[in-house]
Parts: C-alpha cells; sequence; structure tokens
C-alpha cells in the first residue's frame, strides 16, 4: 500500500506575504488572507478545545475583541480540532464559566477546523519537540498588505499576555503611520525614537539639538515626544 505523505512546508519568516488557504471555520468559509484585505489581523492557534488554558486565552480575545477591532485588526483562531467540537467548546464557554470576572462570553470571531493540520503546517504551529498532534499557541501579526510583521510562540503549558499582544500592534501601526521606531517597553504616550539620520549634516544638528524636541543620547540614538493622543488619533478606526 502506498504510504500518503504530508506535504513539508517551510516556516514562514517576519516580513514574508502570510501563507494562503481556504478553511471551514465556526464562522463559515474563509479565504485567507484575500477576505481581510485593507485590515490588520491577529491569526493565533491554541493546542486543544476543551482545555483549560485555551479557555482563559479565548475568554480574554473575545473579551477584548472591540478594542482590537477600534485599531482596525481581526482575530481569527485555529486548532486541530474539528468543527463540532470547536462549536460544542465555545458554547460551554459561553454557559458554563466565568473566570475572573468575565462570563456570558460568546466567542464571535472565527475559529479554523484543522483536522488535516494543513493550515498549522503551512503557518509552523506543530512543533515536534513539543507535539506532533497539537499546534503550540504561535501568534501572527499580519498587515493590510497580508506581509507577516511580528511572530510569537508560546509553549504548550504557558497562556499568552494579551496586553503585550495589543501593544505590538499599536507599536507596529505606531511605526508605520510615523515612520519611527519604538524602544524597550514603549507604550502610547512616551517617547519614540528617530530613524538615524541620513547625512553627517542632519546628524550635527541632532547633536546640537537643533531639531525641535528630539533628544539625542549620541547620533544613532535620538528620541522626540510622541503625545498619547495624537498615535491614537492616526491609528484608531474612525
Amino acid at each position: 500500500m502506498e504510504e500518503t505523505k504530508q506535504e513539508v512546508y517551510a516556516m514562514p519568516r517576519i516580513g514574508d506575504p502570510a501563507p494562503e488557504f481556504t478553511a471551514e471555520t465556526t464562522q463559515g468559509i474563509i479565504n485567507f488572507p484575500a477576505d481581510y484585505k485593507g485590515k490588520w489581523v491577529i491569526l493565533f492557534s491554541h493546542p486543544a478545545d476543551f482545555t483549560p488554558v485555551c479557555t482563559s486565552e479565548f475568554m480574554t480575545f473575545a473579551t477584548m475583541q472591540k478594542d482590537f477591532k477600534e485599531l482596525n485588526t481581526e482575530l481569527v483562531g485555529l486548532s486541530v480540532d474539528g468543527l463540532y467540537s470547536h462549536i460544542a467548546w465555545l458554547r460551554t464557554i459561553k454557559e458554563k464559566i466565568e473566570y475572573k470576572g468575565m462570563k456570558d462570553v460568546e466567542v464571535t470571531f472565527p475559529l479554523i477546523e484543522d483536522i488535516t493540520m494543513e493550515v498549522s503546517s503551512k503557518y509552523g504551529m506543530i512543533q515536534p519537540g513539543e507535539s506532533n498532534t497539537k499546534a503550540v499557541r504561535a501568534v501572527f501579526i499580519i498587515d493590510p498588505e497580508a506581509k507577516i510583521r511580528t511572530i510569537i510562540y508560546y509553549p504548550l503549558s504557558m497562556g499568552r499576555n494579551f496586553d503585550e499582544l495589543k501593544r505590538a500592534v499599536i507599536a507596529l501601526q505606531t511605526a508605520d503611520a510615523f515612520n519611527i521606531a519604538t524602544p524597550a517597553d514603549w507604550r502610547p504616550g512616551d517617547d519614540v525614537i528617530v530613524p538615524t539620520a541620513g547625512s553627517c549634516g542632519t546628524a550635527q544638528n541632532r547633536m546640537e539639538g537643533k531639531e525641535g524636541e528630539m533628544k539625542c543620547y549620541d547620533w544613532f540614538f535620538c528620541t522626540k515626544p510622541l503625545a498619547k493622543e495624537e498615535v491614537f488619533k492616526k491609528i484608531q478606526k474612525k
């Protein structure tokens, strides 16, 4: 009998186009990333339905969905469970689970059925050192041009930090909107990093403090204020 071999995919990297797929979800069939053109997307995987860490994460994602929508960001989940398992689990979350003040939580973003592991394999969500049959907690932040901008992986045992996921989306959008970079632990309202000067004259102006409110620690490291209100005025969905 001829053995069926699962197709091997190269793991996508930051800057790559998001791998395409069509999949059945709890919200119907989606064509990814085509259906999300012009939007940011957080595509994330979880190991299994009816597990405690995943339940806490889905309740948190669903509770924060409005916050992400205001940032023009959609959520798409995935596990290697089947559609009926997904539906039963999400119903259980809504009807029975109360956690950290969250209750009656309805998950309305799509949860992908991936029993063939095709999508999770395309995105490198199956990590054999952790499990051959469950997807790890992978997060892909994908921009409106369907380009992968951030990749974060967590092991099966550790729940994600959702403040950090939201902070990452805001930082990416702020960098794009204002042509800046963000320093360690940046939050909206903190100073941002100005790109390195392209000429000696500009660098000299920086060091002599002739570039407005810019503060330079050396020629290669300059920051400037960027008000929180200005950030959200530019990036929040109208």
